[in-house]
């Protein structure tokens, strides 16, 4: 059964928490002490779903979306305190997102320690869906040891710090579409058009899809990406950093 496990998994799981280096006294009291009971409540964040039903990370990370939210709105309160609801909500949805989550899930090496079945372990493209799951569900489970965001504040306030400062540097580059579109209302034209070819089959190849950029008929950009979300995303950013670069923006 995946809820009862040995003292390898127990070594294994604690090794684990300790490489997060937490600076907290009593988070690092559960890696000294090795207590069975919680050990094994942070064993249920790396067990998937394909691998047990009824015990695996799914509730843990619906617990830890909300409490990553609550963390995040924490640190932004603290850093920006000046910074306008709607430039909270922005910077939140930008430190908070899926794709964060997986760069810190392969960051910490969390893959590791999942335990998949069968089904998963051969999809490929499920792979950084799953290490972006599991760590949403580290997260709700360290909040669940002490009833508090403090822990998720001090591991992850510092990586925030660096990832706000270089969101709001250049904002564009991380809703590049969003800038663009309404470029394109302020000027009174119509909205950007997007057309996408395939080009290859292979999942996960950065030219897999090319996109051309229209504004008003004319093409502006080109790009590539690994979906159409990504190549559009990419040729917009390039539109706008030619706009930069000339002064139209």
């Amino acid at each position: 059964m995946t809820n009862t496990i040995n003292d390898r998994r127990i070594n294994q799981i604690t090794t684990f928490l300790k490489s997060l280096n937490i600076q907290s006294e009593r988070f690092s009291k559960i890696i000294r002490t090795q207590n069975y009971s919680t050990i094994r409540d942070f064993n249920q964040v790396f067990i998937h779903s394909s691998e047990d039903k009824k015990i695996n990370y799914e509730k843990l990370e619906f617990f830890g979306d909300a409490v990553l939210r609550l963390a995040a709105s924490n640190f932004i309160e603290k850093k920006y305190p000046q910074m306008s609801v709607g430039q909270r909500s922005e910077l939140r949805a930008q430190i908070v997102s899926d794709e964060w989550l997986t760069k810190l899930g392969i960051k910490i090496g969390i893959e590791k320690l999942i335990i998949k079945g069968p089904k998963a372990l051969g999809d490929e493209n499920s792979k950084n869906t799953i290490i972006g799951e599991a760590t949403e569900a580290l997260i709700g489970a360290i909040y669940k040891c002490f009833n508090s965001t403090q822990e998720i504040n001090i591991w992850l306030d510092d990586i925030w710090d660096k990832e706000a400062e270089i969101f709001l540097k250049a904002p564009y580059k991380f809703k590049s579409k969003t800038v663009l579109q309404e470029w394109c209302q302020s000027k009174g034209f119509d909205l950007p058009v997007y057309k996408i070819i395939e080009l290859s089959k292979k999942n996960g190849d950065p030219q897999r899809f090319s996109c051309d950029l229209f504004i008003e008929g004319l093409k502006e950009s080109s790009a590539f990406g690994k979906s159409h979300k990504q190549a559009e995303t990419n040729a917009a950013k390039v539109l706008i950093e030619k706009f930069i670069t000339i002064g139209k923006i």
